[in-house]
């Protein structure tokens, strides 16, 4: 069977994420041991056959480690991802539908958001709440919230002249039935894709934040914090940072490809060249 491109991004991306959320739910359980369970003895032992993965400055075994950090991290991508699609996509749809002066407040409020770094923004949220999970999500949430609400808006300033919405006004439709109703659905694919991208960049803001210390707070282990107490001991276990850093990038790779290829699944003009092809068959 032949895939093109996107369809090939979408079947190595979906393994992947497939891959890594399998580990998540029965890496802990195949490993044996606790994610604490501590053996002095045996610490910074190289990958073996009794621990996969090696063992960290405190002989814990770092497979068992690294799934449970992978639910911590993934946790929170989720979460902020799942927050900044809900202000954003309600704020993109007041913003567009209604327009002037609304429109115009709106807009400025995002461009100030935008004026800021990412991770500067971040970090000054992080550091005013506090560290933990739940502030981090929020954090992120915040950094990431305007995306959609400028992607809302843009298609939503479209489908606002569509002839279903003149006629839903001229039936005497409210304007919440009309939003969500009538517009939500319509703008679901474009935030899809962007929600899937934007998850491999919460997981490098958190990591990030986590390596600069204001993640969320040990002994709870993520990848971010796997990864910036490994730099310690780069000489004597390289493999620390190592795992951390392939984990990190190998996850965010899929996303973005699962990503890439739903972009292209979803385009219009893909689902037209698939009902070519099925009239053809």
């Amino acid at each position: 069977m032949r895939y093109s491109g996107g369809n090939l991004s979408l079947v190595i991306g979906g393994s992947i994420v497939l891959g890594v959320l399998l580990f998540v739910a029965f890496g802990p359980l195949v490993s044996g041991y606790e994610v604490e369970q501590m053996d002095m003895r045996n610490r910074l032992q190289l990958p073996s056959a009794e621990h996969w993965l090696g063992t960290d400055n405190f002989g814990r075994d770092l497979w068992t480690r690294m799934a449970v950090g992978a639910r911590v991290s993934l946790a929170i991508a989720l979460s902020s991802v799942a927050i900044a699609v809900v202000v954003g996509s309600v704020v993109g749809l007041v913003s567009g539908y209604f327009g002037g002066w609304l429109d115009l407040v709106i807009m400025r409020v995002v461009d100030v958001f935008l004026g800021f770094p990412p991770i500067v923004l971040a970090l000054a949220i992080v550091a005013a709440l506090g560290p933990g999970v739940v502030n981090l999500s929020l954090s992120l949430a915040a950094v990431f919230w305007t995306e959609y609400a400028r992607v809302v808006r843009s298609v939503t300033l479209a489908q606002r002249e569509a002839d279903y919405v003149t006629s839903a006004v001229a039936l005497g439709a409210s304007n919440a039935r009309i939003l969500f109703r009538e517009i939500l659905p319509n703008v679901f694919g474009p935030v899809i894709v962007l929600a899937t991208l934007g998850l491999g960049t919460a997981i490098i803001a958190e990591s990030g934040l986590s390596f600069l210390g204001f993640g969320v707070e040990p002994p709870t282990p993520t990848w971010g914090w796997t990864l910036a107490y490994g730099t310690r001991y780069l000489r004597a276990a390289p493999w620390l940072s190592t795992v951390a850093g392939l984990a990190i990038m190998i996850t965010v790779l899929g996303f973005n490809l699962f990503g890439d290829g739903l972009r292209d699944y979803l385009d219009p003009r893909g689902v037209a060249r698939r009902i070519r092809r099925a009239s053809r068959a």
